[in-house]
């Protein structure tokens, strides 16, 4: 075509051809392939026009059926009737000329064309423009079959044995809408869009600079950009290309404002640190928050290495006083928070950063060390003191109906496309229950792997042949991967969450080998579909929103939003709350803490669960027994006491006992009337109530299982008693049955406590 006629304009007998013959003969004439004699003068000064035209006409692969061949004839009609109104040669046309032609719909061409029905007409014209034009500016266009159209241009046999080369990836990693019978049919279109822009129908030609040039045509958009991004991981998995990198994966946040040489410094300790990607980030927005400080406040210590003791003290205060967008970047998703005071939290996670970044730059020797960061930027006590272990626990209530929602979940619950088209049901389900029991991270559910559920009975492992009849007490454990907080452990769950993840596991399709981004190795992601994991906030954005309305429930409640988090705190509550509660230290294995402080940022005792607890303590009666003590000050003011007269009397009931060591005397519940016993009806008993300078006083004796008994079981405990203390020795010395007195004795009355209180 090197050697044709390329003029834009149109020549003067083009022009005067054109006029002659309209629209009508134009359709009439070449649809039925013959050119009578009378117009055969105007078409011979079309040639530099049509022959091209019929040239391209020609190439295009199609059946060869006159609907065919009558389309393709209409499409040349219509550019030739276009020149005519442009006043210019299709050879000058601009990307918005064809377009223009080609309009924006099969409708709206039916009109322009007054063509009565669909005659296909307009994909044999987009393949003329696709060919002689170079026309690749889809996005004016509508929604059209670029299968059919890839399909004319590079021949159906090939565009078939390239689908189905790509079609045997996407069908092992689990993509449905390749299936021409699936109504969501996009896979067969990204693939013809991708072929048309690169101008080549050979799956080699899409390497990764080319897949880089499609990301950046107009004609992708949001549409056909995650489709490319599906389509390059098929292809880097076939060995054309590199795999791609996830769009806006490293939301690295921006320095705007800081100043230098804080802003060189704060880059590359960003670039240097080996802190997870997540915490440079929240330390970096940090730090940045601090240069824009400086650069209002000290001017002077913009470098790091000009940081003092005072400097540190003058950043504490302004943290101390800072409020909700102050120094910020941006400010426009704050809304009504802006210029609220900082929570205490937030304000040792601004100092935390700051120790971080400056001890690293003395560490590193990039700056020398005038301070000790962990003084100089400690928190304060007065913020210290407002963090406390506040768990976030959803109510039972709301909890409960959660559940229910989790254990009746239905495609029909989820928002759009969300079951049944990409994330199968059963995946959807085993998330649910995953979180719902599980008490995991997001982080951790997102990670575990494929073979993560054992099962045991009765401490032994069950094989794969009984697996099918689980017995009722059988026990699921769940292998954790490596987290933030500990290496991989295993906690046993409900049989529920092994059932559901071993339902999908039977149904989960083949899947590349992912890289786990904290241990370095390519494992198999159980929530993975279409060579991807499980988008990071979908159970956060998607699931459980989903739950909440089936559950008829609020997304939020007076302690904020319900997020995968407080499922974590809800669960680890309950547990510590049951009937028959694990201990802390139980629950900190089973949440996988490296400490029990962290743990109690997790478990919350329940008011119901104190006041049972405090109830059944039994404060005042059940380990307790209180008798009144009558104490002679006399003796002890005279100093008879210490010459062996009795000064303190314990009140029998029917008796005083003058033993010092009452409280060890194995026979004060059944007194065997020894030589330290004073009966009440004596004169010495009558002499002591008497006196007017006695104090009572009350002393608390723990009682043996025994005494308990006796007190509580009655006579028949309490004669068990006697006869077990017949032989013991009295303090006095001679056991009951040398005394040879009667062995009968009397309950101890519980007299009623009166603290303060004198006789």
């Amino acid at each position: 075509m090197d050697s044709l006629d390329r003029r834009p304009q149109l020549l003067d007998q083009e022009r005067a051809a054109l006029a002659a013959l309209d629209l009508r003969a134009l359709r009439r004439q070449r649809s039925h392939g013959g050119i009578p004699r009378r117009t055969a003068v105007h078409w011979r000064a079309l040639t530099r026009l049509v022959d091209p035209l019929d040239g391209a006409r020609g190439v295009l692969h199609h059946d060869g059926e006159v609907n065919h061949r009558r389309a393709g004839a209409q499409a040349v009609a219509c550019v030739l009737d276009n020149c005519r109104s442009l006043e210019r040669s299709w050879w000058g046309w601009t990307p918005w000329d064809w377009a223009g032609l080609c309009s924006t719909g099969s409708t709206a061409f039916r009109a322009a064309q007054q063509l009565p029905t669909d005659t296909g007409t307009r994909p044999f014209l987009i393949a003329l423009g696709y060919l002689l034009g170079g026309f690749t500016d889809f996005q004016h266009l509508g929604y059209f079959n670029r299968f059919y159209l890839a399909q004319l241009l590079f021949g159906p046999q090939t565009m078939d044995a390239t689908m189905a080369e790509v079609a045997v990836v996407a069908d092992r990693w689990g993509y449905r809408s390749q299936n021409r019978e699936d109504g969501r049919y996009r896979l067969p279109g990204v693939l013809a869009q991708a072929l048309l822009i690169n101008r080549s129908p050979r799956l080699e030609d899409l390497t990764t600079e080319a897949f880089a040039y499609l990301q950046a045509h107009p004609a992708t958009g949001t549409r056909y950009a995650s489709g490319f991004y599906a389509l390059q991981k098929i292809l880097s998995d076939l060995g054309h290309c590199r795999a791609p990198v996830r769009p806006g994966f490293n939301h690295a946040p921006g320095l705007a404002g800081v100043p230098e040489p804080w802003s060189a410094y704060l880059q590359r300790w960003y670039d240097t640190s080996v802190l997870t990607v997540n915490v440079r980030n929240n330390i970096r927005t940090n730090m940045a928050k601090t240069g824009r400080w400086l650069a209002a406040e000290h001017p002077d210590a913009v470098d790091p290495a000009n940081w003092t003791r005072s400097t540190c003290a003058n950043w504490v205060a302004a943290v101390d006083r800072m409020a909700v967008g102050d120094y910020a970047q941006r400010t426009d998703h704050l809304h009504d928070r802006l210029g609220d005071p900082i929570a205490p939290r937030t304000k040792a996670h601004i100092l935390m950063g700051t120790r971080t970044f400056l001890r690293d730059l003395q560490e590193w020797e990039w700056i020398s060390r005038r301070f000790d960061t962990n003084r100089a930027l400690a928190v304060p006590r007065t913020i210290a003191a407002l963090i406390s272990t506040d768990p976030r626990v959803i109510a039972d209530e709301v909890w409960a109906k959660l559940l229910w929602a989790g254990f009746n979940l239905q495609s029909g619950d989820l928002p759009g496309a969300s079951a049944g088209s990409y994330y199968p049901l059963e995946l959807i389900r085993a998330l649910s229950l995953t979180w719902l029991f599980s008490g995991l991270r997001s982080d951790e559910i997102s990670r575990l792997r494929v073979g993560c559920v054992r099962w045991q009975h009765e401490g032994q492992p069950i094989d794969g042949a009984s697996r099918e009849v689980l017995a009722e007490q059988s026990v699921c454990l769940l292998d954790v991967p490596v987290n933030k907080t500990s290496t991989a452990f295993t906690k046993p769950v409900d049989p529920i969450v092994g059932q559901a993840i071993e339902a999908w596991q039977r149904l989960r399709p083949a899947q590349p080998a992912r890289l786990d981004a904290k241990t370095n190795e390519h494992v198999d992601l159980l929530f993975s579909i279409r060579a991807h994991p499980v988008a990071k906030n979908y159970i956060n954005r998607t699931l459980i929103p989903s739950l909440c309305e089936k559950a008829g429930v609020p997304t939020a409640d007076v302690r904020g939003n319900i997020t995968s988090h407080r499922a974590r705190s809800t669960i680890a509550s309950q547990l510590y709350n049951a009937k028959e509660p694990m201990t802390l230290f139980e629950l900190q294995a089973w949440l996988g803490h490296r400490s029990p402080s962290s743990t109690q940022h997790y478990a919350k005792i329940t008011p119901n669960t104190l006041t049972r607890a405090y109830t059944e303590a039994g404060y005042f009666s059940r380990n307790l027994r209180t008798i009144e003590v009558l104490v002679d000050r006399d003796a002890v003011a005279s100093g008879a006491a210490a010459g062996g007269e009795p000064w303190q009397h314990y009140d029998l009931g029917h008796g005083y006992c003058t033993y010092s060591f009452f409280e060890q005397c194995q026979h004060r519940m059944a007194c065997a009337r020894c030589d330290f016993y004073t009966p009440k009806d004596s004169s010495r008993a009558q002499l002591l109530e008497a006196k007017a300078n006695l104090q009572r006083m009350l002393v608390s004796i723990p009682l043996t299982e025994d005494e308990r008994a006796a007190v509580d079981d009655g006579q028949t405990a309490l004669d068990t008693l006697l006869d077990r203390l017949t032989e013991i020795p009295t303090p006095a010395g001679p056991s009951p049955s040398e005394l040879n007195r009667p062995t009968t004795a009397h309950l101890l009355p519980i007299i009623e406590v009166r603290q303060g209180t004198q006789r």
